[in-house]
C-alpha cells in the first residue's frame, strides 16, 4: 500500500516537472526554436518519452505491455494448436469415409453373392433433364464390357454402354433412353419402366395388364426379360397409380430405390 502511494506521488512530481519544462519551452520565441530545428525537437521528444516510461515503470504500468506481448504469444500458440486439431479432424473424416465405403462394398458383395461382381467408384455424374449418364473407374482392364448390369446397395443403377481401358460409361435407369422389364413383386404382373425427362428419381411404368391390381407401395424388381438385367434386382416402389379413361393407357410412377444424386459406389455384375 505504501509502495503504491509512493509510486503515485513520484508519478505526480514527474508530471509536474514535465509540465513546467513544456511551459518554459513554449515561451521561447518561434524564431529561436526554428534556429534549433529538428535536433531540439528530437531532444524534447526523447526526454518526454523517457519521463513517461519512467513514470509507467514506477507506477507499475509496464506490466500491461508485458501482458500484451504474452497474450500475443499465447494467441499464436492457440492458433497453431487449433490448426493441428483441424488437420487431425480432416484426417479422421477421411478415414471414416474410407471405412464407410469399405463397409458398403462388403454389404454389396454379401447381398449379391450369387453374382460375380467388380466394385467401382462413380468418378463423373451427368444427371440432367436430357442425359442421365455416370462414369465409373473400371474398364476393359478390369473385365468390364458393354451391357453389364450396374447395381448399388439400394438396387438397380443401369447398364454399361461403352468402355475404355480404365473407365466405363453407364446409362442409368432414369435416363429417358432406358427401358427396363419389371415385375410387381406382390402380384408378379409384368410392366415396363422408362425414364422420364423431368425427374431424376422417378420412372414411368406402362403396359400394365388390365387385370393387374397395382397398389401404391408395391415393390418393383427386374423381371429378367430383355437380355440385360438379371431377374430379381430391386428397382423401387410404386409411388402413384394414374388411371385414365381407357384402362389400357393407365400408368404408374415408380420411385427409384437408388438416390442418383448421392451415388458414389457401385458393383458391376460381370457374369
Amino acid at each position: 500500500m505504501k509502495n503504491n502511494k509512493k509510486s503515485t506521488i513520484i508519478g505526480i512530481m514527474i508530471t509536474v516537472l514535465i509540465l513546467i519544462f513544456l511551459v518554459g519551452v513554449s515561451n521561447i520565441k518561434i524564431d529561436k526554436i526554428s534556429q534549433v530545428g529538428n535536433p531540439f525537437t528530437k531532444f524534447v521528444n526523447s526526454i518526454q518519452n523517457s519521463m513517461v516510461y519512467l513514470k509507467n515503470k514506477l507506477a507499475g504500468n509496464d506490466s500491461f505491455f508485458i501482458n500484451v506481448e504474452e497474450m500475443k504469444k499465447e494467441n499464436e500458440k492457440l492458433k497453431k494448436e487449433n490448426s493441428e486439431l483441424e488437420q487431425s479432424l480432416r484426417e479422421l473424416e477421411i478415414v471414416k469415409a474410407e471405412n464407410a465405403t469399405l463397409k458398403e462394398y462388403v454389404n454389396l458383395t454379401d447381398k449379391y453373392n450369387e453374382y460375380n461382381t467388380k466394385p467401382a467408384y462413380v468418378i463423373q455424374s451427368d444427371i440432367s433433364n436430357y442425359s442421365k449418364i455416370i462414369m465409373i473407374n473400371v474398364g476393359k482392364n478390369d473385365g468390364i464390357d458393354v451391357n453389364m448390369t450396374v447395381i448399388s446397395d439400394k438396387g438397380l443403377v443401369g447398364h454399361v454402354i461403352s468402355v475404355t481401358d480404365d473407365t466405363a460409361k453407364v446409362e442409368t435407369i432414369i435416363d429417358t433412353s432406358s427401358t427396363v422389364s419389371c415385375t410387381i413383386s406382390t402380384t408378379r404382373d409384368s410392366i415396363v419402366a422408362r425414364g422420364v425427362i423431368d425427374s431424376n428419381k422417378n420412372l414411368k411404368a406402362t403396359f400394365i395388364p388390365t387385370e393387374a391390381n397395382v397398389l401404391e407401395g408395391d415393390n418393383v424388381e427386374t423381371s429378367g426379360i430383355g437380355g440385360i438385367y438379371p431377374k430379381g434386382i430391386h428397382i423401387g416402389t410404386i409411388k402413384q397409380v394414374v388411371n385414365t379413361k381407357n384402362i389400357t393407357n393407365r400408368y404408374a410412377i415408380i420411385e427409384t430405390a437408388v438416390d442418383f444424386s448421392k451415388l458414389e459406389t457401385v458393383l458391376v455384375i460381370t457374369n
